[in-house]
């Protein structure tokens, strides 16, 4: 196997380092927890080596909620990560195919591409809402499908897809002898909604991932798990898992325990903090200008883009966001999609931090768009005209039309129709800016 780090991992806040960023609007998860606020004793604990499928009062707390579920159902792992790994190396190679629902998180491409397996991917659409095309799907399965694989409720997005969606995707997969796995890591961030079942309770063709990393704020103990009522899957699973660790931390899983037998006392105030940032967003969403979003449903992540028409350098704007606002935010190629979109997660920071580090934002996206709008004098290969075209004439503009230059230019290289406009301004200075541009 071939490894390739993700972008997603090279440019994420703790390799960044988290001393040198103030506004953390990148984050996927609720803030984290410190131990100290934890009513564990971990003193008599004896660290020895744990049950391979996880202490079986973990696994009967992820199990809690279900009436369908039990625990043979489920493998606890070093999170959701190492979960989904041992998904894709059980049960890929070379000669198979899976569709990939994309965006969607990088292990599920990544671990794949290193597999050398063959991959259909379908990008979700912000035209479309970010809903899922069932036919399109259905277009890509193969015979040697192994794997459909989505995240619900969905990252970037914030996507809760439906349950007559949901159904689709799982007849899909029994009727094609596959599996949907569905990496549901945001299930209890429901925030405006119930509490959805594992989908894995509804078939032996679904496998469902989760861990206590975004909802409780705790990714630093690396618990997740597996969950399938696919007893010949899981077996496979646990063979995987016995080849790359053997078993978990038991500290980790002790903590893991607490958190879910208590989760009330976690989720409850983390929904209620949910709110209040999300209710900022949304107002701050709807006064400012430059983006456009698909609001979320669930989870602490949304993925907004550049409203069409605006011309920012993305590249220009996350640098200069990072180094001199110290804040930052999930580009867009964090995803393999282009850098006009970007994740900003609500979860983790204050309410304050939060309406700073949008702030600061908006105040970047003005300053970048005005530089762009704006241009030098002196354009080479520009043809100025002392009257202006009537194609270019702008009637609704107040400058007096003696005084105003239109200069039409076309950058072939870029294939840019540029159309500049200057006047004299007081001082007796030419200001030329951007009127208009198009794609040729």
């Amino acid at each position: 196997m071939q490894y390739k780090r993700m972008p997603l991992e090279i440019e994420a806040p703790e390799e960044k380092g988290y001393n040198t960023i103030k506004y953390n609007l990148a984050e996927s998860s609720m803030r984290d927890i410190q131990l100290k606020d934890l009513d564990v004793d971990l003193k008599d604990l004896v660290l020895f080596y744990g049950e391979h499928r996880g202490i079986v009062k973990l696994r009967e707390a992820i199990t809690a909620d279900s009436d369908i579920l039990s625990v043979d159902d489920v493998m606890v792992t070093g999170g959701a990560a190492m979960a989904l790994f041992i998904v894709a190396s059980s049960m890929l190679g070379p000669n198979d195919h899976l569709v990939v629902i994309r965006s969607n998180y990088g292990t599920n491409l990544e671990t794949p591409r290193a597999l050398s397996c063959e991959m259909s991917i379908l990008d979700l659409k912000f035209e479309d809402n970010f809903e899922i095309d069932i036919e399109a799907v259905k277009k890509e399965i193969k015979s040697n499908t192994k794997l459909i694989s989505i995240t619900n409720p969905h990252n970037p997005t914030g996507k809760l897809f439906d349950e007559r969606t949901l159904r689709e995707l799982i007849l899909l997969a029994e009727e094609h002898d596959c599996f949907l796995l569905v990496d549901e890591t945001y299930r209890e961030l429901n925030f405006q909604t119930e509490l959805k079942p594992y989908l894995a309770e509804h078939s032996d063709r679904v496998i469902s991932v989760s861990s206590v990393s975004k909802s409780y704020g705790a990714p630093g103990i690396r618990i997740g798990w597996i969950v399938s009522r696919n007893k010949k899957l899981m077996g496979d699973f646990l063979a995987a898992k016995e080849q790359i660790c053997l078993c978990n931390s038991v500290i980790d899983e002790e903590i893991a325990f607490y958190l879910l037998n208590n989760r009330a006392q976690f989720i409850a105030p983390n929904h209620a903090h949910i709110h209040v940032n999300f209710h900022y967003l949304k107002q701050w969403f709807a006064r400012q200008r430059f983006l456009e979003w698909v609001e979320p449903q669930a989870g602490v992540v949304c993925f907004p883009r550049l409203k069409p028409g605006i011309q920012l350098n993305a590249e220009s704007f996350y640098e200069t966001l990072y180094q001199q606002y110290a804040t930052i935010v999930g580009p867009g190629h964090w995803f393999e999609l282009d850098k006009v979109y970007m994740r900003i997660g609500f979860g983790y920071p204050h309410a304050a931090r939060i309406k700073a580090g949008v702030g600061k934002s908006g105040g970047l996206f003005e300053s970048e768009y005005k530089v762009n709008r704006m241009s030098m004098t002196g354009f080479v290969g520009c043809q100025k005209f002392s009257t202006p075209p009537a194609q270019y004439l702008k009637t609704s503009c107040r400058l007096n039309p003696e005084y105003y230059i239109f200069v039409p230019t076309y950058y072939a290289a870029e294939k840019l129709l540029v159309t500049i406009g200057a006047w004299p301004s007081a001082g007796g200075n030419n200001i030329t800016c951007i009127i208009s541009h198009s794609r040729i």
